[in-house]
């Protein structure tokens, strides 16, 4: 099962941008554009690999919407977009969205053992993973234009939020490093969500490792409307920068799925099982047998201060809630269908640890309202 999972996650089941593309079929004798050389293909993720280099792809049109234009219509433009960069790492892939100049989304294989950090050379030679040695850097293979900059959070009273955390690219000091640049990043709300209850659930997924074999994380910022005074739903976010440039998500969501039971070895430090009725599962855990169980959770929560005392289950969503909120396809029906509900897995709590990291952001206090240009978006 495990073999079967990675090609359906990535290749077969993320679909980005489809619906934007399709409302450019509106001529009534179509010509197709001159041909688009094919998107390339997001490979298995499998096990972390640092043999081959951060590469960007522009995905252009999207394949699954069989784009067709007038060449009338278009003169002597190309495709303008929207244009999604497919960036492959180390331990991680992801979407960066020119627009928003954030990931669109971000997507990792994790296990027990690609969570850890490599042994020490024989004779304690050659150098540790360290996050001290990783910095924050601007992605110079994104447009000049289309750049989130570090001169954007510089007191923009956000931290630099981590989407695929540095704490699981531990395979090597290239894959630590890789999760510093911006296109990894998000503003997000420093004390009470970036350093605490995010960092406490980013802990939850790495000790999901422990109880499943294989764990498919995404993790997707999302822009929610509020139900205004008027009775209307608008969406409103803050844009950081001067002038304006990196939007601020209003929430983040994380969808997870895992895949087969873990071995005995690796249970220490797993979450425990959701409470049952009875019978052996709730005794032990998953049965050993159990190769090719699934199970599926997906969590959304406020870029705000949550308290710890908040219970992670009361931010569980149904994957189709996350999926129409992002336009993704995330995962394809045959999956959902199968797969149990993650916190009727596993118990669905954080652990309250002390994950403060001031190097994550470049923020003074947040300035005064009107400080900061703000941009509103009604949908």
């Amino acid at each position: 099962m495990s073999h079967v999972i990675p090609a359906s996650l990535f290749a077969g089941g993320l679909v980005l941008g489809v619906s934007g593309a399709l409302l450019l079929q509106r001529s009534p004798a179509p010509v197709p554009v001159a041909a688009q050389p094919a998107a390339q293909q997001a490979p298995s993720p499998g096990p972390p690999s640092i043999s081959k280099p951060a590469t960007v792809v522009d995905a252009g049109p999207s394949s699954a919407s069989s784009l067709a234009v007038s060449n009338s219509q278009l003169g002597p433009a190309s495709y303008p977009g929207p244009v999604s960069d497919f960036l492959q790492h180390a331990a991680y892939v992801s979407g960066y969205d020119r627009r928003l100049r954030h990931p669109a989304w971000t997507a990792e294989h994790l296990t027990a053992a690609s969570i850890k950090r490599p042994p020490s050379p024989p004779g304690g030679s050659g150098q540790n993973v360290d996050r001290a040695l990783s910095v924050f850097r601007e992605d110079e293979r994104i447009p000049e234009m289309f750049r989130a900059r570090m001169v954007d959070y510089l007191r923009s009273g956000y931290d630099r939020g981590h989407m695929v955390p540095a704490a699981d690219a531990k395979s090597s000091q290239v894959a630590m490093n890789e999760t510093f640049f911006l296109t990894n990043i998000a503003p997000q709300v420093g004390a009470g969500m970036n350093r605490d209850y995010w960092a406490h659930t980013e802990d939850f997924v790495r000790r999901l490792t422990a109880r499943f074999a294989d764990l498919y994380v995404f993790t997707i910022p999302l822009y929610l409307p509020r139900q205004s005074s008027d009775g209307k739903w608008r969406v409103t976010y803050e844009v950081i920068g001067n002038p304006p440039n990196v939007s601020v998500p209003t929430h983040f969501a994380k969808v997870i799925l895992g895949v087969g039971a873990a071995s005995s070895n690796d249970r220490k430090l797993a979450p425990p099982p959701a409470p049952s009725s009875g019978g052996l599962t709730s005794k032990v855990g998953f049965a050993t047998h159990d190769s090719h169980m699934l199970a599926l959770g997906a969590f959304v929560m406020p870029n705000s201060v949550i308290p710890n005392e908040a219970p992670l289950e009361s931010f569980a969503v149904p994957v189709e809630t996350v999926e129409r909120a992002a336009g993704l396809t995330l995962f394809p029906p045959a999956i959902k269908s199968a797969a149990k509900r993650l916190c009727d897995t596993v118990k669905c709590q954080i652990i309250v640890r002390e994950f403060g990291d001031k190097s994550k952001s470049l923020s003074a206090p947040a300035p005064a309202p009107g400080a900061v240009p703000v941009r509103s978006q009604t949908m």
